[in-house]
């Protein structure tokens, strides 16, 4: 079969060319959702299909099962048009700032909060898979670093300043570095060390971090490496990258956020970071997991 057409690119007026209706992002979902022609009844698991009622669906020929191209993704039940839903996905996909539910509301007409909920579901597609997260190779710097968090007292109306760690993990290479995973630790535990590293970082890595007497996860990660902690000289890709993040946070009063917020922003924001080099593919790429519901 005919391999599907990918969308690449960031130019608007191309984007605009390729998606012109409502039936043009109905083809583009169900070739992605139906690769090389491949179909599968989701009550019968019929393989054979006719034409359905809304475009680009597909009628079970055994148990008349309609689908739509749409059902079992981030698009099911969408309260705006399709395409506009496209539109979004590309405005904060290909843009270089962080894109506010606000704006978007301005853009194109629509209630902040539909904009703010829908925007919700596209930071879940950009967030690392724990199923098939793409882990860090290689030479691998980990760092924690911490954030202010403020919280207005209730009874005396004042801000109340505190901390919140994240761990970042970056992939050094010969020519400066290419990958990179931040998360927040509620606490910094050898259980909550040991996930992030399971979870993004390569057994077989040369990790370099600082040194935390308390947790031996030399055990672990053979090819482990430890640095005083108060030398973070060590570490200036690391510190280069966060005072990045901190600039990208700037706009989004991250103090205040809860820390699932902050998570979103994070992710964001390193889904982006991990795609500078294919920024073309990076519409497609978000449109995939939105279709495969990723998580």
């Amino acid at each position: 079969m005919k391999a599907r057409e990918r969308f690449t690119g960031v130019d608007l007026t191309k984007f605009n060319s390729k998606f012109q209706s409502e039936d043009d992002c109905y083809r583009y979902l169900s070739e992605i959702k139906w690769p090389s022609d491949v179909y599968c009844c989701k009550r019968c698991r019929n393989t054979k299909y006719g034409k359905g009622k809304k475009p680009y669906s597909r009628r079970c020929t055994k148990c008349n099962y309609d689908e739509s191209p749409t059902v079992g993704t981030m698009f099911d039940k969408c309260k705006i048009y399709l395409l506009t839903a496209f539109h979004i996905v590309f405005k904060i996909s290909v843009n270089k700032d962080e894109v506010t539910s606000e704006e978007l509301s301005k853009e194109f007409g629509l209630r902040q909060k539909t904009c703010w909920e829908f925007k919700q579901k596209v930071r879940q597609a950009m967030r690392c898979g724990t199923r098939t997260p793409n882990i860090l190779k290689g030479e691998v710097h980990v760092l924690e670093f911490d954030l202010d968090r403020e919280k207005i007292d209730v009874k005396t109306g004042r801000v109340k300043t505190s901390k919140r760690w994240i761990f970042v993990a970056l992939e050094i290479a010969k020519d400066g570095y290419n990958r990179a995973y931040a998360e927040i630790i509620t606490s910094i535990t050898l259980n909550t060390l040991t996930s992030f590293f399971d979870k993004h970082i390569n057994k077989n890595a040369s990790i370099v971090m600082e040194e935390l007497k308390a947790y031996t996860l030399n055990k672990r990660y053979k090819n482990l490496r430890q640095l005083p902690f108060d030398d973070r000289k060590n570490f200036p890709e690391l510190l280069n990258h966060f005072t990045n993040i901190k600039k990208w946070l700037q706009g989004n009063d991250y103090r205040r956020c809860s820390d699932e917020q902050l998570q979103g922003y994070l992710d964001e924001y390193h889904f982006r970071f991990n795609r500078r080099k294919k920024k073309g593919t990076i519409f497609d790429t978000l449109i995939c997991r939105m279709v495969a519901k990723h998580k």
